[in-house]
């Protein structure tokens, strides 16, 4: 007799192969059987009408914080993610010297939007190494399974203090031992090591990320540590500003190591065809024997702007400054009146960038999100559009769809990933063969992006609901987030539906698969806020044998584990 037995499910397994009509038999935390007339099992689920697919493998998430605290990872763990990798970006929580903790905070705080005053009361700080971090992450219980790499700002930080968090050079010693750090911490069990060399990314002080200008010496001295473990991805996040040069060292380093090194490769609106040049690259480094990885994203990083989030079109006006204190009812009650209302729309921003103001001063790449939430929409749905019909000022628009649903509604802007105005050019990089999926971004952006639903996106856009464009064969996309993400990793024991491989699985209600608006809430510590997306149509997920979410609640079993190094099935 098997401990569980799923009858009657349509079976894509994760391999890319047709899907198939079959019952899955499990015995402790593996698949055992995979057929028909199975033996009976100790517990019996007829899946009947259900999808059985492996659990999400997500590997771009910020979690670093949240998972000493949450252990089903919300909302990843509701949309049946069933592994997290987390530590990317070059920012985390280890090493940390004595005292040093706020530092770290206000670091993820500026870099991922996630509330310094959340991570200062949630988490219990019981360690200063990397593998002491590791030790303390593997004594919670938790119902999701963790991965973690080491962050380039926090290692620089600790070996160099005020030296490495303001970039400055590190010395031949300074490398010398960042390199056992790292080493250190892939033996401790690391699945690689993260930086960023992008100027979006910055603390809450406006400093860039140690290591955003690390010379090749620093780089190729850290990343020598995952060739001699022999385990690990080197993971960074680039602005490509000098496209050559970046991708060249990339390469180089994967040569030196024998280790992946992948890369965000993203639509960018001021060279709109740079994706095509990079993975270019990319297959002619792959026909050299090298493996450089493009990650790309499913959907456009979609920034949410309300009254609510952390930037909406209002939001440097004097006259909102003014009220922005106030609880959102009041807000709401003071933007209502005709004399605020006037006031607000006849003033100038003040003190934004550049770059901020032209999120704003594009409504025609500003739309309703709408719902259920449209994240392709085309530009009838736009401001601008709205605008003209209305024979109105867009920003006039824009004030009051901000108000409406008391003050909770949101504006979506999409960006990197929506130059034409289409995901085209999203769906060509993930068809793309040496592509990877990622940039999720779970746990992070907490007032302005939410975007960890991705994995049950790409279900209800991609395979079932796309009307502007190709759609993408369901096999190909469970294969992309399941079996493709894990073995980057070297993660061989998940993310396929066989024999011997860890019983992390998903039974999905296609049909009624269904995506809600996103909402602001405020259940972090602190009663700190983070948006969410509450999702429909997960009937179980499975993580090592043991169900852990029915019908989208957790039923209390916590068998996941922290992932220490590869993993073997």
């Amino acid at each position: 007799m098997h401990d569980l037995v799923i009858r009657n499910g349509t079976v894509v397994d994760g391999s890319g192969d047709d899907a198939r009509m079959a019952d899955v038999a499990i015995d402790g935390e593996r698949i055992s059987t995979i057929g028909t007339e199975l033996a009976p099992g100790r517990r019996e689920i007829d899946a009947t009408g259900l999808l059985v697919t492996p659990g999400w493998v997500d590997i771009h998430t910020h979690y670093d914080g949240q998972a000493t605290w949450d252990p089903h990872l919300t909302p990843s763990g509701w949309n049946g993610v069933t592994t997290v990798v987390m530590g990317n970006c070059g920012v985390g929580f280890a090493p940390v010297a004595p005292g040093k903790q706020e530092y770290l905070i206000q670091l993820m705080e500026g870099v991922e939007d996630i509330p310094g005053s959340a991570l200062a009361e949630g988490i219990a700080w019981s360690w200063e190494t990397f593998p002491e971090y590791l030790n303390a992450l593997e004594k919670m219980p938790r119902s999701v399974d963790i991965g973690a790499q080491i962050p380039h700002g926090a290692v620089r930080a600790y070996v160099m203090g005020e030296r490495g968090a303001s970039n400055q050079p590190a010395t031949t010693e300074d490398i010398a031992k960042m390199s056992v750090l790292v080493k250190e911490g892939l033996q401790a069990g690391a699945l690689g090591f993260s930086s960023s060399r992008t100027l979006v990314h910055r603390a809450k002080d406006g400093q860039p990320v140690p290591g955003t200008f690390a010379p090749e010496d620093e780089l190729f001295g850290i990343g020598s540590a995952l060739g001699d473990v022999g385990h690990g991805v080197f993971e960074v996040a680039s602005d490509l500003a000098e496209e050559d040069g970046e991708l060249a060292w990339m390469r180089e380093l994967s040569r030196r190591s024998g280790r992946p090194v992948t890369f965000a490769c993203l639509e960018n609106d001021y060279k709109p065809d740079q994706w095509r040049r990079l993975l270019a690259a990319c297959e002619e480094d792959a026909l050299a024997g090298g493996r450089v990885t493009p990650q790309v994203a499913q959907r456009p990083a979609g920034i949410l702007m309300g009254l609510q989030s952390t930037i909406h079109p209002f939001v440097a006006h004097p006259a909102y400054i003014a009220i922005s204190g106030l609880p959102l009812a009041e807000r709401v009650s003071q933007m209502r009146r005709v004399e605020v209302r006037d006031r607000i729309l006849s003033e100038k921003p003040v003190d934004l960038s550049r770059a901020m103001l032209r999120l704003f001063q594009t409504p025609d790449r500003l739309f309703v999100l709408g719902d259920p939430p449209d994240y392709e929409p085309g530009p009838e749905k736009s401001v601008k559009i709205l605008a003209e019909q209305e024979c109105r000022q867009p920003d006039e628009v824009i004030y009051d769809l901000l108000l409406e649903d008391e003050g909770r509604n949101f504006l979506y802007r999409p960006n990197f990933g929506y130059a034409q105005g289409d995901f085209e050019a999203l769906r060509e990089m993930m068809m793309h063969p040496l592509a990877v999926f990622g940039l999720s971004d779970g746990g992070a952006h907490c007032g302005l992006i939410t975007d960890a639903s991705v994995p049950t996106f790409l279900l209800t856009h991609w395979v079932r609901d796309r009307s502007r464009g190709a759609r993408i064969p369901l096999e190909r996309i469970v294969h992309s987030q399941t079996r493709r993400t894990a073995q980057l990793f070297d993660l061989h024991d998940r993310g396929l539906i066989a024999q011997g491989m860890l019983a992390d699985i998903n039974l999905i209600d296609f049909d009624g698969l269904y995506l809600h608006p996103p909402q602001m809430v405020y259940d972090l510590p602190g009663e700190s806020r983070r948006l969410i997306q509450e999702v429909e149509g997960y009937r179980f997920t499975i993580k090592r044998g043991t169900i852990t979410f029915e019908d989208g609640k957790p039923t209390g079993a916590m068998p996941a584990k922290l992932i220490r190094g590869p993993q073997q099935p």
